[in-house]
């Protein structure tokens, strides 16, 4: 297959696709006539002598300082270098393509008025799996200047820059949005593995079934609450948990009995993230932009994507919660006062062994880790003073994708831990499982084994690569005829 880039349909799905799959770009036809269209007003503009910020001025605090006609072209080049300021480790490959990406399309979009060679070019460095190193620390969000100083310095340094087209290269937020596409696609399988790990600690303490009952979604109608009942029943049909008299309490702790609601509002909040995401993802975020209908050159704000990186922040303050009743509910079923089950659910009880205790540390210390990234970063304000108080604004974008991809990365281990005690939990209770359930400790025991009397704790690394690639997610052996029950 092929990505058609339009600047106008560019998706999560096939941005994921070539950032981690290599599969082919290709610019489209029409974008490229679009981009031949803007740039010719750009060079009507400069030669009526308009004046047009980035190209026949400086940028920042030296707009006021005008560029030659005859150096336009190198002040392009010169201008990312200026900026080559990045500091810190490299991203990830995969962060690398879907900037080359998301940047291509910015370009197809066509108000920055640049030649189609530009975005040619980021086209075929992506099917040629070229991959400059960029650097991660150093941008503010108000436009990705210097991650994308060292990608355009890759890539286009030696080539012959026309003027303004450095300022395009630079003023926009590909590198942002690509990075939190991919964290955002990340977010959703980690969902439906917590939903999973959920479903197998209401088996494993035997939980009271009336917390997923249908009244719930009809009396509190939110589509993330609706959604995860009916996944919960899908998950959990046939399971012994609603038969009558396996309920163990009238009502259990809340990090089980919000089930619903948690992952509920988990899925409402993702929804919203990608509402802003497929906007941004093919909006303008550049500076300055060209109005073809009006035939001029106008000078706007469009990298400030506080849209979306309010919503980045509100996804990692909703997750950390779901994170954190994950890490309790593997404290609870590891404690015979909640589970009813020998102590760290250990194969025979009354003995000195540990069983899987100490996992529940490990859980702990992680969901601590991600309620610290859960701290919002779009008000943060570094200084008022740069440019002469002229760049007094900060959106933090970067740094607020970069922790949704580490909450994330911290997340799959906590769901995996999960993941394993539920399952030597409803093991060791022996009730019959969901079908969704059942499959579910298939594929755990395929990585993590049973752990009997004398065994080492196991090594939770390839259930935690199965929460990554997403193996829990879809079907798990349902056959989707569950619906709520009453």
């Amino acid at each position: 297959m092929t990505v058609l880039l339009t600047g106008h349909s560019l998706d999560r799905g096939e941005l994921l696709r070539v950032a981690r799959d290599g599969e082919r770009v290709e610019l489209e036809a029409a974008a490229r006539a679009r981009m031949q269209e803007t740039h010719a007003v750009v060079v009507a503009a400069l030669e009526r002598g308009d004046p047009i910020y980035g190209t026949t001025t400086a940028v920042g605090v030296l707009k006021r300082v005008s560029v030659a006609p005859d150096e336009t072209g190198g002040y392009a080049s010169r201008m990312i270098r200026h900026h080559l300021v990045g500091q810190g480790p490299t991203a990830p490959t995969d962060v690398v393509r879907a900037t080359m990406l998301r940047l291509a399309n910015h370009l197809a979009e066509a108000s920055a008025g640049v030649r189609p060679e530009l975005a040619d070019r980021l086209v075929e460095a992506l099917n040629r799996d070229e991959t400059p190193p960029i650097r991660t620390v150093g941008s503010v969000g108000q436009a990705d200047l210097a991650p994308l100083a060292d990608l355009a310095a890759a890539l286009f340094d030696g080539g012959t820059l026309e003027a303004g087209e450095g300022t395009a290269l630079l003023v926009n937020n590909a590198f942002s949005t690509g990075w939190a596409a991919l964290a955002v696609a990340d977010v959703a399988l980690l969902l439906d593995a917590m939903d999973v790990a959920g479903a197998l600690s209401l088996e494993g303490i035997a939980a009271n079934p009336t917390l997923l009952h249908s009244v719930i979604g009809r009396a509190r109608p939110y589509p993330g609450i609706r959604r995860t009942l009916a996944r919960f029943h899908e998950l959990l049909e046939g399971s012994a948990i609603w038969d009558e008299g396996v309920a163990r309490n009238l009502q259990d702790p809340l990090t089980f009995r919000n089930l619903p609601q948690i992952q509920g509002a988990c899925r409402d909040v993702l929804a919203h993230v990608d509402g802003q995401l497929a906007i941004e993802l093919n909006a303008s975020q550049g500076n300055p932009i060209v109005v073809a209908d009006e035939g001029r050159v106008v000078s706007v704000a469009n990298f400030e994507i506080l849209p979306l990186v309010v919503a980045l922040d509100y996804l990692r303050v909703v997750l950390a919660t779901a994170l954190s009743t994950s890490a309790e509910r593997t404290v609870k079923s590891l404690g015979t006062p909640w589970s009813g089950l020998p102590t760290g659910l250990a194969p025979v009880p009354g003995t000195a062994e540990a069983g899987l205790t100490y996992l529940s540390l490990a859980a702990q210390s992680l969901a601590v880790e991600a309620r610290l990234l859960a701290q919002p970063v779009s008000f943060e304000l570094v200084s008022s003073a740069h440019a002469e108080g002229i760049e007094d604004r900060t959106t933090m974008a970067p740094l607020a994708a970069w922790r949704l991809a580490d909450m994330v990365e911290l997340g799959e281990r906590i769901v995996a831990i999960e993941l394993a005690v539920g399952a030597q939990a409803t093991e060791l209770r022996g009730l019959r499982h969901g079908h969704g359930t059942q499959e579910a400790v298939r594929l755990i025991r395929g990585a993590v084994p049973f752990l009997d009397v004398g065994d080492t704790v196991p090594d939770i690394e390839p259930l935690v690569e199965l929460v990554g690639r997403g193996a829990f997610s879809g079907a798990l052996g349902i056959d989707g005829s569950a619906g709520p029950a009453a």
